[in-house]
């Protein structure tokens, strides 16, 4: 959910339920906002990137450690796919990562 009726910031890094292919269950997946916070604040939606753990070089894809995170801590090492671009309603947002 949205945070206090507050906008999700440019480089937050939350929480989105993707479907499994059966649409019977869900699994949550992390993405990093990339859509400014003037954007954030006047629409209900925001555009994010996806995140994942494995780190297989593959094209479109930047790596981002511990060292990249200017506060808070990542459970591992991860890639964000630059080329697996969403533009989501902020309201389905499950869980901000506290960074």
């Amino acid at each position: 959910m949205m945070k206090h009726g507050m906008a999700y910031r440019q480089r937050d890094i939350v929480l989105i339920p993707i479907p499994f292919s059966d649409l019977k269950a869900r699994k949550k997946r992390p993405v990093v906002v990339v859509s400014n916070d003037f954007y954030n604040n006047k629409t209900e939606d925001i555009v994010v990137v996806a995140i994942t753990s494995n780190i297989q070089t593959k094209e479109y894809s930047i790596l981002i450690t511990q060292d990249d995170m200017e506060q808070g801590a990542l459970p591992r090492d991860s890639m964000i796919r630059v080329d697996k671009i969403h533009n989501l309603s902020q309201s389905i947002v499950m869980y901000q990562v506290k960074t």
